[in-house]
This record gives structure tokens, C-alpha cells and sequence, in this order.
């Protein structure tokens, strides 16, 4: 005899069975029992959370002979025959590889002729969101009024795609992923009753790669026990599914975080001659850092919230206090990024070497939060400069004391320096914003057709030596005109006789501000970049010459 996957052994034969979508079944059963069952159900969500199970247990318990507790019997001759196939009177048709309107139109025709054994006639229409546009129109009147005979139940993993018209004559069920607690339990139960030995551990590995669908979670264990002799264990399983150990990623971590770049090339040289999966490394790298952020964020009853052993959580939480919430953050969305880019990448393994150098040196990392990274560690180096203070190497003592005042003098000029012309740009602006009003009225006085055309623009900003004066949707004409030399001059004349700045106008639309406010935020950024790189130099340039005291 063939052998039987492990899904189809102990697939759902009664509402009980189904795992985890009690508020489904027991609405079924409910129908079932009042006699008040409708012609049209969809069942949306994700794969191998029972959808299908679901559908072929009610067209079985509507047609039992000797239903028991609003379930099917499964012993009667109708049951029998129906989950035998022999039955034709309950269809599963895949809309996939059936989604023309010709098949539409082949099952309008059948659903004339009444069922031969049945009571109902019952139409599984699997992926339905696969059908095409013509499919659903042609299925939409059958589907509204169909014969009382026919019983509709659509599933699907996209209900978004199908059309409301479809949707409006349905009754909609949603099938949740189905818990962890919930999927270790139904495969516990199957393991004994299959004679199969594995450890907890191991099964809780399995369950964590099933993505919340029974059916998964059977597949991966059917696969286990088909590679493992005797009792299957955590290595085994960590060896089958190409995964790599909690240690391994707690070590990669360590690495990271003394910015050991070496320790780190050695781990990922170990992790590809070994065969792993480097898109499933980075899911497990990142789920490792999840694990970081919620020992960050919820510290009391973090057992429920990370799936690992006491002595594991221990190790967690010491990792935790060496990194802040922002770097964790910031760890994840670069190894999500590079998980994307692995998917469509031919090397694989250079895209994760270069996400874990991004991660050790932030500097090469241009992006917002590599530069709030850098700027973090450059933050605790001076607080430890702070709390443990600096001690001179004695032979250079004198030199360094020279170099110091020399050094940090130099930097505090070019610092004072840009903050003060900083400050200037920002008064210029006030000074000019204070006095807008006494200025067209010069404006009106000198020229009063400049003044006609200025006054419906609006004073923005100050960029360089550009004065900028927007205008509202519709006022263009005003706006081209303004910028003509015959009134600019005008305006910039008056406004160096009254504030005594030199400025050059530049009228724009207010749609044009978004382009004009990036460029600011860019400027500002890269000016901020150029202060965090001169505070590193000035660690680079004294760092053979100070010592913290350890």
C-alpha cells in the first residue's frame, strides 16, 4: 500500500478536529442544527489553516444520514461515498487551472440537474480569486439565485482580489493562523498516536517554521521523520531544515557588538561551507533581534512573549543591555532590506557580508539611522571619557597636553564659526519677515504694479542669499511676473535700502516648496554628517595618544 503524507492521514474528519477556528465551526454546527444553512460561503485565509477541511466536513455532515452532534458520521453510506470521491455530488473544482469563462458556463449547465444521492449539491470552489473577470461575471446571477439544491463554498488566500459583487452574496468566514500552544498540541496527540518519538524542543523548532498552518507544520514533520532514525531530536531537526542553532546567532551577535568584523567573516565563511540557507540565516537573524527588542520593551512576562529556554533568555538579556532600542531597530530594517535583495540576488553571501559590515561600522552605512548610530557610539565614548576619565601616556605627557589645547581649539574655531553663520541666515530672515509689511508699502510707493503683483505672494524663507516667495495654485501669472527683472530689482532694491541685506528674489509655486524643503533637510543632514565625522577624527587623531583607564 502507498504511502499517505501525514496531512492527508490526519486530515479533519468532524468540526472538532479543526484546529484553532472554534468561531467557525460552532457558527457551521449551529447552521446545521436550525436548518438554516446558506447557498454561498467564502472562507478566506492564510494556507493550511483549514479551509478546505472545513468545506468537504460540512458538505459531508449536510448530506449524513446519522449526523451525530451536528457532525457527519462518517460511516454512513453518503459519507463513505463522498470521502471516497465516489459521490459526484460534492465537486472541488481548483479555479486556478479552471478560471475561463468556459468552465463558468460547464458549471452553470450542471448545476441543472439535481443531485443523484444528496441532499445538497455542493460546489468547493478552491482559489477562487484565480478566476478571471469574465469567470466572476458569469458566475455572478448563478451565484445569486442558484437552485436550492446548490451549495457554494469559494476559498480563498486572497479575498481582496475577488470583487465586491462576488463578496456581497457570500457569507464570509475568516480562518485565523492558528497558535502556537494550539499546533503543538495536535501534533503532540499525532506523534503518540503515530509511535513517533521527538523530543519537545524539536517539535516547538518545527512548529516556529510552520508560519501559524497545521498543514506546514506536518509537512516539515513528515520530512523529519523520513531523514531521522530513531527518536528525532533538536540537532536533527536544525540539521534538516537548514537552520542554524540559537548559539550560532548569539555568537554572530557577540561579534557585531565588539565590532569584530574578523570573528564575524569567520562565523558567515562557517555558515555557507556548511550548507545553510542564507535567506533562511537572515529570517533567523532577524527574529533574533526581535527577540532583543521585546527583552527591551517588555520585561515582565518575557516567557510569553520568546519562545526559548530559561537559560537562553538569561543570555538574551545580557546581550539586550549592551544594545539600545535605536540599534536594534536600525539591525532590522538593514538585514530586511538585504533578505529582499538575497531573493533576486546570485551572490547571496556577499549581500549578507556587506548588511553585518553596514552593522559593525556604521560610517559606511550614509543612510538617517546609520548616521544616529554613529552618533550613539560617539556619544558613549565621551560619556566613558567622562566616567573613567583620560590617562596620559608619561613620555608624551607634554606633547599630548600641547596637541590637546592646540587641537580641540582648532575644531571649537570651525565649530563656533558655522554656528555663528547659522545664526546670522536665521536673523537675516527675522529682519526681513519683521519688517514684510513697511516694505511693500515702500514697494507700493515706488512702483505700484510690482506692488499689485508681490502682495498676493507669500514670504517663506531665507536659502543662501534667496529670498523666497511663494505664491498659491492659480497665480502663476503673478509669479512669472514678479520674477521679471523690470520688478525683482524693484523688490530687491528696497529691501537692501530698509533691512540693509542683500538678497536676490525667487518667486516659486507652493507645490515647488515639498522639492525645496528635501534640499534644506539634505543640506541639513549633510551638515550634521560633516560634525559627526570631524568628532570621529578627533577620536581617530587622539586615539594612539589617550588612554581610558580599564
Amino acid at each position: 500500500m502507498a504511502y499517505t503524507a501525514l496531512y492527508r492521514k490526519w486530515r479533519p474528519k468532524i468540526f472538532e478536529e479543526v484546529v484553532g477556528q472554534e468561531h467557525i465551526t460552532m457558527t457551521l454546527k449551529n447552521q446545521i442544527k436550525n436548518k438554516n444553512i446558506a447557498h454561498a460561503y467564502l472562507f478566506c485565509g492564510t494556507r493550511g489553516t483549514g479551509k478546505t477541511s472545513t468545506a468537504k466536513i460540512f458538505a459531508r455532515a449536510i448530506n449524513c444520514l446519522n449526523p451525530q452532534n451536528n457532525n457527519p458520521c462518517n460511516e454512513c453510506e453518503l459519507c463513505r461515498g463522498i470521502l471516497d470521491e465516489k459521490i459526484m455530488d460534492v465537486i472541488e473544482i481548483d479555479a486556478a487551472s479552471n478560471n475561463g469563462v468556459d468552465n463558468i458556463r460547464e458549471l452553470r449547465e450542471n448545476i441543472k440537474y439535481p443531485p443523484s444521492k444528496t441532499k445538497y449539491k455542493v460546489y468547493i470552489v478552491d482559489e477562487v480569486h484565480m478566476l478571471s473577470q469574465g469567470a466572476f461575471n458569469a458566475l455572478l446571477k448563478t451565484l445569486e439565485e442558484p437552485p436550492e439544491y446548490v451549495i457554494f463554498i469559494l476559498a480563498t488566500t486572497e479575498p481582496q482580489k475577488i470583487p465586491a459583487t462576488i463578496l456581497s452574496r457570500c457569507q464570509r468566514f475568516d480562518f485565523k493562523r492558528v497558535t502556537y500552544e494550539k499546533i503543538f498540541d495536535r501534533l503532540k496527540y499525532i506523534c503518540n498516536n503515530s509511535e513517533i518519538e521527538i523530543e519537545d524542543k524539536a517539535l516547538k523548532l518545527i512548529i516556529k517554521n510552520s508560519d501559524g498552518a497545521v498543514r506546514d507544520a506536518l509537512s516539515i514533520l513528515d520530512q523529519c521523520i523520513s531523514f531521522a532514525e530513531g527518536k528525532l531530536t533538536y540537532n536533527k531537526v536544525v540539521q534538516i531544515l537548514g537552520l542554524v542553532t540559537d548559539e550560532f546567532l548569539f555568537k554572530l551577535t557577540e561579534a557585531i557588538c565588539d565590532e569584530d568584523s574578523k570573528t564575524s567573516m569567520k562565523l558567515i565563511d562557517e555558515l555557507v561551507s556548511s550548507g545553510k540557507d542564507i535567506n533562511q540565516f537572515i529570517k533567523d537573524l532577524i527574529n533574533h533581534y526581535r527577540n532583543l527588542m521585546m527583552i527591551k520593551i517588555s520585561a515582565e512576562n518575557i516567557e510569553e512573549v520568546i519562545d526559548m529556554s530559561r537559560e537562553n533568555i538569561e543570555i538574551l538579556k545580557k546581550q539586550g543591555e549592551r544594545l539600545d532600542i535605536n540599534t536594534i531597530i536600525r539591525t532590522i530594517n538593514v538585514l530586511s532590506e538585504t533578505q529582499q535583495q538575497v531573493k533576486w540576488s546570485s551572490q547571496p553571501r556577499i549581500l549578507l557580508e556587506l548588511a553585518v559590515i553596514k552593522l559593525i561600522q556604521p560610517r559606511i552605512d550614509d543612510s538617517y539611522e546609520g548616521l544616529i548610530d554613529r552618533i550613539k557610539k560617539l556619544e558613549k565614548k565621551i560619556e566613558n571619557l567622562k566616567i573613567e576619565g583620560i590617562k596620559p601616556i608619561k613620555s608624551q605627557s607634554k606633547n599630548i597636553r600641547e596637541d590637546k589645547t592646540d587641537v580641540s581649539k582648532e575644531k571649537k574655531e570651525k565649530k563656533v564659526e558655522r554656528k555663528e553663520t547659522a545664526v546670522l541666515q536665521k536673523l537675516d530672515f527675522k529682519k526681513i519677515s519683521s519688517k514684510w509689511n513697511e516694505i511693500l508699502k515702500e514697494i507700493k510707493r515706488r512702483k505700484i504694479s510690482t506692488y499689485a503683483l508681490v502682495m498676493e505672494g507669500k514670504l517663506v524663507a531665507l536659502d543662501g542669499n534667496k529670498l523666497i516667495i511663494s505664491f498659491k495654485e492659480g497665480f502663476w501669472f503673478h509669479k512669472d511676473a514678479t520674477n521679471k527683472a523690470n520688478n525683482s530689482e524693484i523688490i530687491e532694491k528696497t529691501i537692501l535700502d530698509m533691512t540693509g541685506q542683500s538678497v536676490k528674489i525667487k518667486c516659486v509655486m507652493e507645490n515647488e516648496l515639498e522639492e525645496i524643503n528635501k534640499t534644506q533637510d539634505e543640506m541639513a543632514f549633510t551638515q550634521i554628517e560633516e560634525e559627526v565625522k570631524m568628532v570621529e577624527e578627533f577620536f581617530e587623531e587622539f586615539k594612539d595618544k589617550l588612554k581610558i583607564e580599564e
